[in-house]
C-alpha cells in the first residue's frame, strides 16, 4: 500500500533522531509563570484576576474575549503578581498573568475527577472543551471548541486528527504517539460521539513506524478509526494538504474545513481533549522538545503552561556552545526568538537550538527561472511572480494570481537555489491585503 499525499512539498532533513529516542520527562516550573493571554487566533483572553489574588490549579484565570478565543487556566497555586504586557514569541508585548508558583498545586474543586462523556451531548461535549480553553497545538492554536461548534446543516463525515509532525526537529507528537495512544483514541471516540456519523482517522507519516503501529494497536476493535501512512514531506501536516491525503477533497481561503466534511485536530489536541472531557483536566500542560545541535541532552519535557523556556533549557544540560539562533517552533515555519525569557504556551510545540543560522549569510541572487518553486508550492501558485507583484504593491496583481491561498509553508524559499526570500515577501503582504480588507469591511 502507498502511503497518501498530496502534489508538491519538499523533503528536508527530518533530524528528529536527536530527540525521538528520549522519553517524556515530567518538569516543574521553579519559578514564576507567566500565562499570555493571545496564546490563540482571535480576540486576546480577558483576565478575571488581579494582582495579590491567590490562584488554584486549574482555576480559569482568563475568559474568553470573544466567539474566536480561548480562556486561560493557571497550571499552579499561587499569587497573582502582575497583570501587565510581557513580551512574547513574536517580539511584541502582549497582556499576560504573571503568578508566584507556590509549589503547593493547590487545584479546584472537581480537578481530575472522571466524567462519563458516553452520557454527555454533543453540545456539553463542546461547552466542556470550551471550559478547558483548549485550542489547536501544531502550532496555528485556533480555538477547538469554535471549531466543533459547524454551522447547523453542515455534515462532518471525517474527524482527522493531524499526526503527521512533518516539521524537522520536532518529536513531542511522536513521544505521545508512543506513550500515550490510548489518551488520544478516548479523545478521538469523545469527537465521534460528538459527530455520530463521522469516521475517525490518524494520519501518521511513515517515518514513524513506531507511532502508527503504537496507535493502530491502541485503535484495535473500533470499527470507526482507522491508521493511515502519510509520505514522509513537507508540509503533509498542513490542514488542507492533510485534508486532500486523506478525502481527495480541496479546500481553499474562502473554505473551512467543515465545508469539506471534515474537522481537524492535531495529536496533542486530542489528548487535551480527553483530559478535558473525561478526566476534568483544563489545558494547564503540554509537552515540548527541546533539540538542536547545540543542546547538550535533547529532550522532551511534559511542562506546565506558563513556564520560562529558559527553565527547559536548564532542565536539558543547557547548550554544549551559545546558539546563533534559537528558534520558536520548526525550521520551517518557526520564529527566531532573542531572549529565553519566554513563556511556554499552548502552542509551544518546540525550541530549537543551532550553532549556526546557515541562512544568514546567503545573499539572494537574480532569479534563474528554474520553475523549481512552482513545483514544491502545495498550493499550486507562482512564487516568484507574487513575490514580483509584492515588491510592486501591486496588490491587485497579488491577489489576482492567488497570493491570498499562500499557507506560509516556505517551500519556495527552502527550494529556490538563487535564495530569493520568496515565502518571506508573499506572507508579508498577505498581511497586508488582509489587513486592508478588514479595514474596509470595518467602515
Amino acid at each position: 500500500m502507498f502511503s497518501k499525499t498530496f502534489r508538491g512539498g519538499v523533503h528536508p532533513k527530518d533530524n528528529k533522531e536527536l530527540a525521538a529516542g528520549a522519553q517524556t520527562v515530567r518538569l516543574e516550573a521553579k519559578g514564576d509563570l507567566t500565562f499570555l493571554l493571545n496564546q490563540h487566533i482571535g480576540a486576546p483572553a480577558k483576565p478575571l484576576v488581579k494582582p495579590g489574588d491567590r490562584v488554584l490549579l486549574g482555576q480559569k484565570i482568563a475568559e474568553a474575549g470573544g466567539f474566536v478565543s480561548a480562556c486561560v487556566c493557571s497550571s499552579v497555586s499561587g499569587t497573582v503578581k502582575a497583570v501587565n504586557p510581557h513580551v512574547n514569541q513574536s517580539g511584541d508585548e502582549a497582556l499576560a498573568i504573571t503568578v508566584e508558583n507556590d509549589c503547593e498545586y493547590e487545584s479546584v474543586e472537581g480537578l481530575g475527577e472522571p466524567r462519563d462523556y458516553e452520557k454527555m451531548s454533543p453540545e456539553e461535549i463542546i461547552r466542556a472543551v470550551a471550559d478547558a480553553g483548549i485550542v489547536g497545538m501544531g502550532g496555528a492554536g485556533f480555538p477547538t471548541a469554535v471549531k466543533l461548534a459547524v454551522k447547523e446543516g453542515v455534515k462532518i463525515d471525517h474527524i482527522i486528527c493531524n499526526a503527521a509532525e512533518c516539521e524537522p526537529y520536532i518529536t513531542c507528537d511522536y513521544r505521545l504517539m508512543l506513550e500515550r495512544p490510548n489518551d488520544a483514541v478516548l479523545g478521538m471516540k469523545i469527537l465521534l460521539k460528538a459527530f455520530p456519523e463521522a469516521v475517525g482517522v490518524f494520519g501518521i507519516e511513515d517515518n514513524k513506524p513506531l507511532g502508527i503501529e503504537s496507535v493502530s494497536k491502541a485503535c484495535e476493535g473500533s470499527e470507526r478509526m482507522t491508521v493511515l501512512p502519510l509520505k514522509k514531506k513537507y508540509p503533509q501536516g498542513g490542514e488542507r494538504m492533510l485534508i486532500y491525503a486523506v478525502t481527495k477533497r480541496k479546500v481553499n481561503s474562502k473554505m473551512l474545513p467543515a465545508d469539506a466534511g471534515c474537522v481537524v485536530v492535531n495529536f496533542s489536541t486530542l489528548i487535551a481533549i480527553a483530559d478535558a472531557v473525561a478526566k476534568n483536566i483544563p489545558l494547564v500542560r503540554r509537552v515540548v522538545t527541546v533539540t538542536g545541535d547545540c543542546v547538550k541532552n535533547p529532550s522532551n519535557f511534559d511542562v506546565p503552561i506558563g513556564i520560562c523556556s529558559q527553565e527547559l533549557i536548564d532542565a536539558a544540560g543547557g547548550f554544549t556552545e551559545e546558539p546563533e539562533e534559537v528558534v520558536f517552533g520548526g525550521p520551517m515555519m518557526g520564529a527566531a526568538v532573542y531572549t529565553l525569557d519566554l513563556p511556554v504556551n499552548k502552542t509551544s510545540s518546540c525550541i530549537l537550538c543551532l550553532k549556526h543560522d546557515e541562512t544568514a549569510s546567503l545573499e539572494p541572487t537574480a532569479c534563474i527561472r528554474c520553475g523549481k518553486c512552482l513545483y514544491a508550492c502545495p498550493e499550486h501558485l507562482m512564487p516568484i511572480e507574487l513575490k514580483n507583484a509584492a515588491d510592486r504593491r501591486d496588490y491587485a496583481l497579488f491577489e489576482k494570481l492567488g497570493g491570498l491561498e499562500c499557507i506560509s509553508c516556505g517551500c519556495c524559499t527552502y527550494t529556490c537555489p538563487a535564495r530569493r526570500r520568496l515565502s518571506q515577501s508573499i506572507t508579508m503582504t498577505k498581511r497586508y491585503v488582509l489587513a486592508e480588507k478588514k479595514k474596509g469591511a470595518a467602515k
